[in-house]
């Protein structure tokens, strides 16, 4: 099962920014158990959720020609709860992209309060330096990944 933590784009630069969209909600079984009466969003989840933001900002900038996998999370501030019923936006900002590798910093909001500061960096796995060798296709960016994009950029498939 693949878990997608963000609902929708809200902005999308190509290859510099892009903001999108969580809404969070007791339908979501993870609360029930994140805090007994008191739920709240896992601060891991909100990391995966900017992950999946800045990670496909990066692959976008490079039209999905590697696979982008998180490598390190730099920073992670957390200021407020995240609870049901709230909307958060994720804002992810490309710092620096080489072949290797890439790095983001991002925030998440609700409506204008900080929430959290993030900075990530990604690697291009295809790129390494390790000698690996993994898979042709590019299992990071599935359809589901794509769909995300619609409506922000000519073509979401991913480059050959």
């Amino acid at each position: 099962m693949r878990w997608i933590w963000i609902d929708k784009f809200l902005e999308f630069e190509s290859g510099k920014k892009a903001v999108a969209l969580k809404n969070v909600t007791l339908a979501e079984e993870h609360l029930h158990d994140h805090f007994p009466g008191f739920p709240v969003m896992p601060e891991c989840l909100m990391i995966e959720a900017m992950a999946q933001t800045g990670g496909i900002l990066v692959g976008e900038a490079r039209r999905f020609r590697e696979k982008v996998i998180l490598a390190k999370i730099k920073k992670a501030v957390f200021h407020k709860y995240v609870r049901p019923g709230d909307t958060i936006t994720l804002h992810a900002e490309i710092e620096s992209i080489s072949p290797e590798a890439a790095s983001i910093n991002g925030e998440i909001r609700r409506g204008e309060e900080r929430i959290a500061q993030i900075s990530m960096i990604f690697s291009h796995i295809d790129k390494n330096l390790a000698g690996k060798k993994f898979p042709e296709e590019n299992f990071v960016f599935t359809d589901m990944f794509n769909s995300l994009l619609s409506g922000f950029i000519s073509s979401t498939e991913p480059a050959a």
